[in-house]
């Protein structure tokens, strides 16, 4: 088997910093970059984080009173953004990494939950160290059945999109910060949002002692720079030749940079308005 279930031995790279002023901008490289796989017919591997930003799903939009829930956000003093997928909120900020790794669709195309082990065995390849399982952590923010614990306490969260000939699995980590301090800002957010209603959509229960960061798990400072060579080592342990050159030229190619303002467009057009 390839590494990591991958259908080439060759890996390409890229790391976009977004900007507080374009936050669509990470959406829009999420949805450019899928169209751009087929062409490169290679798996790439997307590091990007964001300055403090709450990203909500499409799920959030049902809230009862969406309007206060951002109020609290902007209490924290974090800013907001809604992706173009469901699920539920998640919070972006310097400690966390978002992780996006898109492959090629093969024929039979890799299934669901192959693509989320693919990117459970590329984590705990780059974090050794840790005894990671996968389940539901209830009271974490965005609970789903793929996300990442050590000792019972989540550290990341996996999500999944597909196009006919691409497939991205996308990752956020808590490398360091105060989660505890993340978690019970998506917890006045809820609650916010609910106003005092019956919580009849599944919104979840947020317990901030549910989740970690793996700064805290290994007893050690940690920035995002160390986290994301963890990640290309690993990639290089497992016999992947890792290179960015040829997708740097293809995204200064024009066709791409109209994909992406395009695509960035799209996610500007999509976001709720809110009621004054």
């Amino acid at each position: 088997m390839l590494p990591f279930n991958l259908p080439t031995t060759a890996i390409q790279t890229v790391d976009t910093p977004i900007p507080a002023d374009q936050k669509n901008l990470a959406f829009g490289y999420t949805n450019a970059l899928l169209d751009l796989v087929p062409t490169l017919q290679a798996p790439i591997l997307h590091f990007w984080e964001m300055q403090p930003t709450v990203i909500l799903g499409l799920k959030d939009k049902r809230l009862p009173d969406l309007t206060a829930a951002i109020q609290q956000v902007r209490a924290h003093g974090y800013d907001w953004v809604m992706r173009n997928s469901g699920g539920l909120a998640v919070v972006a900020d310097p400690g966390i990494l978002n992780v996006s790794l898109f492959s090629p669709l093969i024929t039979p195309p890799i299934s669901v939950d192959n693509a989320y082990e693919q990117m459970m065995a590329l984590v705990r390849a780059a974090w050794p160290e840790l005894t990671i399982k996968h389940f539901e952590v209830t009271h974490s923010y965005c609970p789903g059945d793929y996300d990442l614990s050590v000792d019972g306490r989540k550290i990341a969260g996996i999500s999944q999109r597909r196009s006919p000939h691409a497939l991205v699995t996308m990752l956020y980590l808590s490398v360091a910060g105060d989660q505890t301090a993340r978690g019970q800002l998506i917890q006045d957010f809820y609650r916010a949002g609910l106003a005092d209603q019956e919580n009849t959509w599944g919104f979840p229960d947020v317990d901030p002692a549910t989740m970690t960061t793996t700064a805290e798990l290994l007893h050690q400072s940690m920035t995002l720079a160390d986290a994301k060579q963890r990640f290309l080592n690993a990639c290089t342990d497992a016999g992947l030749t890792v290179g960015h050159e040829q997708l740097d030229h293809l995204l200064t190619e024009p066709e791409f940079n109209t994909r992406l303002e395009h695509a960035t467009a799209q996610m500007v057009r999509r976001q709720p308005r809110l009621n004054s």
